[in-house]
């Protein structure tokens, strides 16, 4: 299975209802994509204070690095990818993208 993480940061003026809406985009894709199994989603919720500004986070569990490839290349990621994207300090600066194997 391959969990692929993004940690990113709202622009501070994205309201509650567009980052769900964002959300919602990506957990749709699951009907599209095969081999998409889960997505968790929030904001951090540590008292470490390690998070290095990053405030918000989702992890997509994939059935195998297939389904991952797919997903990565499927229009409709694409779109939601964009619109994640706009909503973000920093456009594309303002995330990390993390796969790991579990």
């Amino acid at each position: 299975m391959i969990r692929h993480i993004v940690l990113h940061r709202f622009r501070a003026d994205v309201p509650d209802t567009e980052r769900a809406a964002i959300y919602a985009d990506l957990a749709a894709l699951k009907s599209v994509v095969p081999g998409y199994l889960t997505i968790s989603s929030g904001p951090n919720i540590s008292p470490e204070g390690l998070h290095q500004g990053y405030t918000d986070a989702f992890a997509i569990d994939f059935v195998d690095a297939a389904a991952r490839d797919a997903y990565l290349v499927h229009p409709a990621h694409k779109a939601a990818g964009s619109r994640l994207v706009a909503a973000l300090e920093g456009e594309r600066n303002g995330l990390i993208v993390f796969d790991i194997e579990v």
